[in-house]
């Protein structure tokens, strides 16, 4: 933990969120409730996650993800704070764990929104190609960290918009480890040979097909998440939808429309910010170079997300080769003054 944030009592939270207020409430997962905070004694807003201690697993949760966030360090990953665990005033055990508060909130908010009660009067918000791009490459970098770089790699488990976060500059920061597990093999290559005893591995639409039949978690299911995610952001549709029934899935639907129909697919705030930004200009040369680059741009996109969702964990393309390869599509849009505001 941060030397200037020592351990944090219940009654300091509870001043702090109003008494745990649904007016405070920002989000609510398997394990626990979060809440928007302001430390009295400094000023400082903070994101509360409260575990529900009740719930099968939450304690083993909360033990997971402070090992994962104790010591790793980069500027796509949530920053945790402090902890409390303590009582609360009816005796019961409570734990609680304090984050960075991100601005402006979840990915999974600006994708479906859907008004918590401390964000029901804002207006709908809406994520331009240059946003999502800059989002794809910051939670592919914070997975190549936790895969290749930290002394012991991390599998996430857990990869979907709800546990990813935006600051008040819209950089995504990967959060939730709760699910997370140590790669404790001895080559860098071996899956985790240690499994929880929760028997949960991830959330239906994000967690890939081999975890289903009883494989050990690994950097690849990470991958298959990211890609589910990828093509989520681009195509503005979750891979939980009604639509996706039978041998439907986001991944197929995606497959089966690349290259002809790539716009068919896309998010229609991105095809009307396509028009928008083509209506500006009375060139008629850069206006056919331009839409052609656009395209080319989703179908680059859309290949990565098809890639790293791949069945087979062998076929999927590596964070860091995702990563590199989004880096290219923004520069490209860069070059072409394609990249819409900031």
């Amino acid at each position: 933990m941060e030397d200037s944030w020592p351990y944090i009592s219940y009654r300091t939270l509870l001043k702090a969120t109003d008494g745990f207020s649904s007016m405070n409430l920002i989000g609510v997962g398997s394990f626990g409730s979060v809440y928007k905070g302001i430390i009295e004694e400094n000023g400082t807003t903070v994101a509360v996650k409260v575990l529900h201690l009740v719930h099968r697993g939450a304690l083993k949760s909360f033990t997971a993800e402070c090992e994962a966030l104790k010591n790793i360090r980069h500027r796509n990953l949530l920053k945790i704070l402090t902890i409390c665990s303590g009582i609360d005033y009816q005796q019961n055990d409570f734990k609680a764990l304090v984050y960075e508060y991100m601005e402006k909130g979840s990915l999974e908010r600006w994708l479906h929104p859907n008004p918590t009660p401390s964000h029901r009067n804002e207006p709908a918000q809406k994520l331009n190609f240059s946003h999502r791009i800059n989002v794809a490459i910051g939670v592919a970098s914070a997975l190549d960290y936790l895969h290749h770089q930290c002394h012991i790699p991390i599998v996430h488990c857990d990869l979907k918009p709800g546990n990813i976060l935006l600051d008040a500059d819209m950089v995504a920061h990967v959060g939730d480890f709760g699910l997370a597990k140590f790669l404790l093999g001895s080559s860098i290559d071996n899956v985790a040979n240690q499994m929880s005893s929760m028997g949960i591995r991830g959330t239906i639409g994000y967690a890939p097909p081999e975890y289903a039949m009883g494989c050990e978690v690994s950097r690849e299911g990470d991958i298959y998440s990211y890609g589910i995610l990828l093509l989520e952001m681009f195509t503005g549709l979750s891979p939980t939808d009604d639509i996706f029934r039978d041998n439907l899935t986001i991944h197929s639907f995606v497959a089966e429309a690349l290259p002809e129909r790539v716009m068919e697919i896309t998010d229609c705030i991105l095809l009307q910010e396509r028009e928008n930004h083509l209506s500006t200009s009375s060139h008629r040369h850069w206006l056919s170079e331009s839409d052609g680059i656009f395209q080319e741009c989703l179908v680059t996109v859309y290949n990565i997300g098809v890639t790293c969702s791949d069945e087979m964990p062998g076929r999927r393309m590596s964070m860091s080769g995702a990563a590199n390869q989004l880096q290219k599509i923004r520069e490209k849009l860069f070059a072409r003054g394609l990249h819409g505001q900031k």
